[in-house]
């Protein structure tokens, strides 16, 4: 029996380092040779192929398909006006689509986590993809008598979502050493802003070329075939946590009882998947409500009329989407520049830039409900600073993981970081918003005005929790090099 410093129990333990496939295992011998031979006239197809599955081919790939999960995440939050009207629902039931996506979302994390550290991560990516894919493409059929029915496709494709964001990263994350890593994980979450902004714009631009909302569904989905079929072909599979040098002396793997409750001890973990809620909880609310609040805005200002017929105006969904790719873009690479300047001064470079741009993020983000009753170009303004310091996190969370973690925990983690996220973040902060909204519109539900006011009112709950979430970067600063050295000691 093999037990590792955490006390736990190897399953399996020995020297080999085979690669389990849900159908079998991976010998050795498949991984590519450093000796290049002739290849027969039969063979050079296949060899061309083995020289295009480079670790920087594998990571553009992963980072595509991360893209076009967020696109297709808020492309419903592009349409939501128009999809109101249609179904005839209130915020609470608008609200309702992302709230069942989130949860399906954060109760399939731990389990393709599990399958993450013990199969082959490359098919699970891919079937997730075509399945959803399939899902939103037959929603984009569902006639007005049947709104349950797109609440439930939302659910369906949560669970496709879920399996690509679980293990993509760690796949990154065996690729990548260091500085290099942190590039490639910045890359790769910048998809996050900016397929979230793609997801407004062409969602707006096919709903707008087609002249119906369904339009909207049908984009995504084609992207997803052809996403899924360049991963089966051109990312390879490498060996858990050989990009640090290790997989030849780390274990296969361990139990899944004993991950989790080496995790639990990891406080850097913890709170940074704390923190990591916190900005889950922001920026659900806003992808989804921003755009409306923005609207009722202008309606209160007399520069705009409320929609009383389809398609509605696309404009702020349009200019969200612009700003919101914008914002990723400078944020996630001011906060890659930024973390690696600040690792030359201190060690805790990487939890204290982000409790510094949460912070910073909280601030302007009040000023947003401040002057948007006056001003929309301010309100933009203010979006557009607060959205990039609160997008200067999201690769450097990861980083952290990377740190803190050893590899054949690493999928786990981030799927429990996932779930962490989405359960005390966005699976409930655009109903709750929504509810709140409507809670207050009671008394008047016919004034424009306090249409406008109460969302703004519900809207206010997100700043605070920003500041929440800083806290508990700070709190990851004071134990990151204790959990790092551990990790690396493992």
């Amino acid at each position: 029996m093999c037990v590792d410093s955490d006390g736990c129990e190897i399953e399996g333990c020995s020297s080999s380092d085979e690669v389990h496939t849900l159908s079998g295992s991976m010998s050795p011998a498949l991984n590519s040779s450093p000796d290049l031979h002739p290849c027969k006239p039969g063979q050079k197809f296949r060899a061309a192929l083995l020289r295009c599955r480079s670790p920087f081919v594998a990571a553009v790939i992963l980072s595509f398909g991360n893209v076009l999960n967020y696109m297709d995440r808020y492309t419903v939050a592009g349409v939501l006006l128009d999809i109101q009207k249609h179904f005839e629902v209130g915020d609470s039931g608008a609200g309702l689509l992302q709230t069942v996506f989130i949860c399906s979302f954060m109760v399939a994390a731990p389990i393709f986590g599990y399958l993450g550290d013990r199969f082959n991560r490359k098919i699970i990516l891919s079937c997730g993809i075509f399945f959803w894919s399939f899902v939103t493409l037959l929603s984009s059929f569902i006639t007005k008598d049947y709104y349950w029915l797109l609440v439930l496709s939302r659910c369906l494709v949560g669970i496709g979502e879920s399996s690509y964001s679980s293990i993509s990263p760690t796949i990154i994350g065996d690729l990548f050493t260091n500085n290099k890593r942190t590039m490639m994980l910045s890359v790769f979450y910048l998809a996050i802003p900016l397929g979230s902004g793609l997801g407004y714009i062409l969602g707006s631009i096919a709903k707008d070329a087609g002249g119906h909302w369904y339009w909207a569904l049908r984009v995504s989905p084609m992207l997803g075939l052809i996403a899924g079929t360049l991963v089966l072909i051109f990312v390879t599979e490498p060996k858990r946590g050989s990009a640090d040098h290790i997989a030849g002396r780390m274990q296969t793997r361990t139990s899944w009882l004993c991950d989790m409750k080496a995790l639990a001890k990891n406080r850097s973990y913890v709170f940074s998947s704390l923190a990591s809620a916190a900005v889950s909880f922001a920026t659900g609310a806003f992808g989804i409500w921003i755009p409306q609040y923005l609207v009722r805005a202008q309606v209160v200002q007399k520069t705009a009329e409320s929609c009383t017929s389809q398609p509605c105006s696309s404009k702020d969904s349009l200019i969200f989407g612009a700003i919101t790719c914008v914002t990723g873009l400078l944020g996630v690479v001011i906060g890659a520049v930024t973390t690696r300047l600040c690792r030359q001064k201190t060690e805790r470079a990487d939890p204290l830039v982000c409790a510094v741009s949460m912070l910073g993020s909280a601030i302007f983000i009040c000023l947003i409900f401040v002057v948007a009753k006056k001003s929309i170009v301010g309100a933009y303004i203010c979006i557009f600073i607060g959205e990039t310091l609160l997008f200067l996190n999201w690769a450097i969370t990861a980083d952290i993981l990377m740190f803190v973690v050893i590899p054949t925990r690493r999928a786990t983690a981030v799927a429990f970081q996932g779930f962490t996220s989405h359960l005390l973040g966005d699976a409930g902060s655009p109903y709750l918003i929504g509810l709140i909204s409507d809670s207050l519109q009671e008394s008047y539900a016919t004034s424009i005005l306090w249409q406008f006011l109460s969302l703004g009112y519900a809207l206010m709950l997100c700043p605070f929790v920003i500041v929440l979430g800083g806290m508990f970067f700070l709190a990851t600063a004071l134990f990151f090099l204790e959990d790092r050295d551990k990790a690396e000691k493992q």
